[in-house]
């Protein structure tokens, strides 16, 4: 069927492309896409980042590792353990998921997009918090890089 296949080639296509590639009417290519394919539009998740399976990995092996020593000293190990993450916070208004729907079929989730777009201009924060709660933000000043150099000063604030 020529809509099905021209779906499976472009999953972004609209029903009025498609009924323009096809010469039927769009109520008619939405019929069949809803009805006889039995296939929707939906939106993009977002997620912060899709990491790969070496970085799933580490943050596993992490866990697994935080986890032992939280059951061997579960009371002290949650005071003292200090997490820390940074993230790039851009100044601009993000794209809508609306822009990145796709046609799925039944079953199928929906696709995953990652927010990296350009922006005006960003910032670096770094977070540390505790069991406790908040215990500081940093902020990567411009034309600096996270290295181990940056990492162990900031945990020296922590001493």
């Amino acid at each position: 069927m020529a809509i099905h296949k021209a779906v499976l080639d472009d999953r972004r296509l609209k029903v009025r492309e498609l009924s323009d590639i096809v010469g039927t009417s769009k109520s008619a290519v939405h019929r069949i896409l809803s009805k006889n394919l039995d296939m929707r539009k939906l939106c993009v998740r977002w997620v912060p980042r899709l990491l790969t399976v070496a970085q799933k990995q580490c943050l596993e092996d992490v866990s697994v590792e935080c986890l032992a020593k939280f059951h061997s000293k579960n009371e002290t190990f949650l005071l003292r353990f200090i997490t820390m993450d940074e993230t790039w916070v851009h100044h601009f208004t993000p794209e809508t998921k609306e822009q990145f729907k796709q046609w799925t079929e039944k079953g199928e989730a929906a696709p995953k997009k990652a927010k990296t777009v350009r922006s005006g201009g960003n910032v670096m924060p770094s977070f540390s918090w505790d069991a406790r709660g908040k215990i500081f933000i940093h902020y990567l000043e411009k034309g600096k890089a996270i290295n181990s150099e940056y990492c162990a000063n900031l945990l020296q604030r922590l001493s």
